[in-house]
């Protein structure tokens, strides 16, 4: 019935998350409200972990992406399940250092890292640097030098796949701000460049050919580019690529005829791929790595908003305006990202209508979507944005200065706050 396996319908006819009333979070936290299921946050990290132990022996690790959903609590609790951590910012990894996640397990990404970002992620003891472009090359090899650290690194690689994506979420193509292309031969370039360098020390390649993947068969391609580059690199310069890092990017089920392939089986068919290339390429198999980040965050989250105004205008559409919108989910306007929605307090009921869900800026643009099914809701109603637990906290703001919704965690059938509501007060604190 629902997108998200941990939601369900309780004897009042209420949507509940990990068996928790909804409605009654509502009433407690207050709307808007980001809600975090953290066991199947927890199961998904779980599913990705045993599938790499399982078809990689053991030589891999899962990085979560923490651009998708970064806070002090989930840092927290990737760090208990004892996986690694993506940042792509100084706010990322000052997030993880406060949490006390072991820096040694986050590799730090980014297409222009600041000196700043680079000398506080030598300084907080990073496991490795992703490595955009070659003067980002040079500037850490200065800084690492002046501080007499020498950090592991990766170079992030286009390896020219198409994806089948959104166009705005597609990362490992030739026209990309992001990375080194083969095509033109910078890739061999700058690992040429790198394996000369007295500051850093090589140690992988990495790359991501985009976002919401439902095919497998791009993955696969893209491990085979990969494995050849590395083959190549050990073929003309004898040095030996040690790490691969095939990203992120696993699609998810955000509306019901969505059919999305279980995470296992991209990596049990990977796997098989990464075997049989480097068997044929006589080359050593690297040590693995991924970065999922919505596959794991988006199912586990919902945001709960209160029904303020219901427009009927005939025969053009019916409005549906809730208090929150575009500062708490900005996907709709940029990528026309669809979601299910539900009335929390009539999940029982039948969706009969198609709405606009309308947000509460001065903005004619602020939807949430368009031409939604939606049982018949009315002022006062608890509306449920379902799969919202990635790019909807972590892509918020403070347009209309607008204070950003509070983050609540259940589990076991208890309720948190793991980030606070702001206040008017919050929006001003930096004004002079």
């Amino acid at each position: 019935m629902f997108v998200s396996e941990n939601l369900a319908v309780n004897a009042q006819g209420n949507l509940t998350i990990g068996g928790i009333d909804t409605v009654s979070l509502a009433e407690q936290y207050g709307t808007p409200l980001y809600v975090m299921d953290e066991e199947l946050v927890r199961k998904n990290l779980r599913r990705f972990h045993d599938s790499m132990r399982k078809f990689y022996g053991g030589r891999g690790e899962v990085h979560y992406a923490s651009k998708a959903f970064c806070c002090k609590e989930m840092c927290r609790i990737v760090a208990s399940e004892g996986d690694g951590l993506d940042a792509v910012s100084i706010g990322e990894l000052y997030t993880a250092k406060s949490a006390g996640f072991p820096m040694d397990k986050v590799g730090f990404h980014g297409n222009n890292k600041t000196d700043e970002e680079l000398a506080y992620a030598l300084e907080s003891g990073v496991g490795h640097i992703i490595v955009d472009n070659i003067p980002e090359l040079h500037r850490l090899e200065k800084i690492a030098g002046e501080k007499g650290i020498r950090p592991q690194i990766m170079f992030r690689i286009k390896p020219g796949i198409d994806a089948h994506t959104h166009k705005a979420v597609l990362t490992g193509q030739i026209d990309s701000k992001f990375g080194f292309a083969l095509e033109t031969g910078e890739a061999m370039e700058a690992v040429k460049e790198a394996v000369n360098c007295k500051n850093v020390d090589l140690m992988g390649l990495h790359c991501h050919i985009g976002s919401q993947i439902f095919d497998i068969e791009p993955f696969e391609q893209a491990a085979r580019v990969m494995l050849s580059f590395i083959a190549q690199i050990k073929k003309e310069l004898g040095f030996t690529v040690r790490g691969l890092n095939l990203g992120g990017g696993f699609g998810i089920k955000y509306l019901n005829e969505h059919d999305p392939a279980p995470f296992e089986n991209y990596l049990e068919r990977v796997s098989g791929v990464v075997a049989e290339e480097c068997a044929k390429l006589g080359i050593e198999q690297p040590y693995m790595f991924i970065e999922p980040g919505r596959s794991i965050a988006a199912p586990a989250g919902i945001t709960l908003y209160k029904v303020g105004a219901r427009k009927e205008i005939p025969g053009i559409r019916t409005y549906i305006s809730i208090d929150g919108g575009m500062p708490d989910n900005p996907r709709y306007i940029l990528y026309q990202s669809e979601y299910e929605a539900v009335v929390a307090n009539k999940a029982s009921q039948e969706r009969t209508e198609k709405v606009t869900i309308a947000g509460k800026c001065c903005e004619s643009g602020d939807l949430i979507g368009e031409n939604m099914p939606l049982q018949h809701a009315e002022s006062g109603d608890i509306l449920a944005v379902l799969a919202t637990g990635a790019y909807n906290y972590s892509m918020s703001s403070n347009y209309n200065r607008i204070p950003k919704p509070a983050v609540v965690f259940v589990n076991g059938g208890e309720s948190r706050v793991a980030v606070k509501r702001e206040t008017p007060e919050d929006i001003i604190r930096n004004d002079i």
